[in-house]
């Protein structure tokens, strides 16, 4: 029996602060949609994943509609495309990102992903014709979202990846500089990169997954830094408490959606992602919860403890709510979806070194900052090597979403509006080159945590 004061309780946590479905996002393998010829394995992909999502955005309108829980976006996450399109005959992988491009359109969904390469150990022709056609792919295409792996706790850091991807960021800035370089803001660089993310940009349906199915991003910053408003001098213990039921609550209200929207479109249900994914709207900041345990300004010192403390009491508190937590599960630190990071950065108190330092707590890594437009190749390939490392040595995923922004340098501002937000442009640190070390290319070995046989 479910007592009136959990369902006001969670009517408060959705009117008040914020609490959201983040995402539904449908998984498909496009393992069977394999051809030789570019034009019959399009049209192979757009007839699977149009025929396997057509009731995707309705059935998430229609939960909505029954249970009033916000769902913010319904997405779709394919095969990564190097591996799906190895044996299609054409150097130029752009038609097949503008064939998702449209199955997007015709579905309704609000972003597609998997334009995307696992490259940790090596190159296959297909990882190299992806990653060469990543600029142009993003930069003609709405929906689209591409991600590259090029590290791993087992296979250690693939520097030729790092080297050709510092580049691949630069052309697609270059390719969207009208738009202040959004194809950048569409393209993660990863390393330990999950399989069953529902979020974007880095979502792909990993190739151990089922044909298709069903997994659910949870939302929730508002709700938990209401819930510590109350506990004006209260010690760690009591902190770290507070979040995981918190998180239990909230990660409920996920697998409800997760496994209601799985039954009505009779595709199984895979995980629930309880990551505290911040938006531009104030009152929905993860850097505000950081605040709230008593730092004046997110970026100073305690900033990663806090952050440390804050990412574990909220995996803790999910598993305790479901059996099928999975994803990139914990809290998100993106700079231009999150009000109070927006905040820090603007009055100088957070820097890219210190958010580098976070990284190493946090869910994710580097996300949706934007530097200079003249940033080098180089120096973006130093700052994915550098977050590759901190991934691969402590078993985690990481990554990086870096926006270099053509014509706009320290002070100036970048504009993607809806959940990508906005960012100021972050001073970096390029005054010495990195040049000779990113050109050694080859292999940083595994770490010895590797060997786990």
């Amino acid at each position: 029996m479910i007592a009136i004061d959990d369902i006001l309780e969670t009517n408060r946590m959705i009117t008040e602060y914020k609490l959201d479905m983040r995402t539904i996002t449908m998984g498909i393998s496009l393992l069977d949609c394999a051809h030789p010829n570019l034009d019959k394995f399009c049209r192979n992909i757009y007839d699977k994943i149009t025929s396997s999502a057509e009731f995707l955005v309705s059935t998430g309108e229609d939960i909505e509609a029954q249970y009033g829980i916000p769902i913010i976006n319904k997405r779709i996450s394919v095969t990564p495309i190097a591996i799906a399109a190895a044996a299609v005959q054409t150097d130029d992988f752009a038609p097949i990102a503008e064939t998702m491009d449209k199955a997007a359109k015709e579905t309704g969904v609000n972003f597609i992903g998997g334009f995307s390469a696992l490259v940790e150990k090596g190159f296959t022709s297909g990882d190299r014709r992806l990653i060469n056609s990543l600029p142009q792919a993003l930069a003609a295409t709405e929906f689209v979202c591409s991600s590259v792996n090029v590290a791993s706790t087992k296979a250690g850091i693939n520097m030729d990846a790092v080297r050709e991807m510092g580049e691949v960021v630069k052309r697609a800035a270059e390719l969207t500089r009208d738009r202040d370089a959004v194809g950048c803001a569409k393209l993660v660089v990863f390393c330990n990169a999950p399989g069953d993310n529902p979020f974007m940009a880095g979502a792909f349906h990993g190739v151990a997954e089922a044909d298709k199915v069903i997994n659910v991003g949870v939302s929730g910053p508002g709700v938990v830094k209401h819930a510590l408003e109350g506990l004006k001098g209260a010690d760690f213990t009591e902190i770290a408490e507070t979040i995981k039921k918190t998180a239990f609550k909230i990660t409920r209200v996920g697998q409800l959606v997760a496994r209601e929207a799985s039954k009505r479109l009779g595709v199984p249900f895979g995980i629930v992602d309880l990551s505290l994914a911040p938006t531009p709207a104030v009152g929905d900041s993860v850097a505000r919860i950081l605040e709230e345990m008593g730092l004046a300004a997110c970026g100073i010192p305690g900033t990663t403890a806090a952050l440390a403390l804050l990412n574990d009491a909220v995996k803790k508190g999910g598993l305790m709510a479901s059996s099928h937590v999975g994803g990139l599960s914990g809290a998100f630190i993106p700079v231009s979806e999150d009000e109070g990071m927006i905040n820090a950065v603007n009055q100088g108190s957070l820097s890219i070194e210190k958010l580098e330092a976070m990284t190493a707590v946090c869910s994710v890594g580097l996300d949706m900052f934007a530097v200079p437009g003249d940033t080098s190749a180089s120096t973006i390939s130093g700052i994915i090597a550098d977050e590759a490392a901190i991934g691969m040595i402590n078993n985690k995923t990481t990554a990086v979403r870096i926006i270099p922004v053509p014509g706009k340098k320290v002070g100036d501002e970048a504009e993607y509006g809806g959940l990508l937000g906005k960012s100021p442009i972050m001073p970096i640190n390029d005054k010495w080159s990195n040049e000779a070390f990113i050109a050694r290319g080859g292999r940083i070995p595994a770490p010895i945590r590797s060997l786990t046989n």
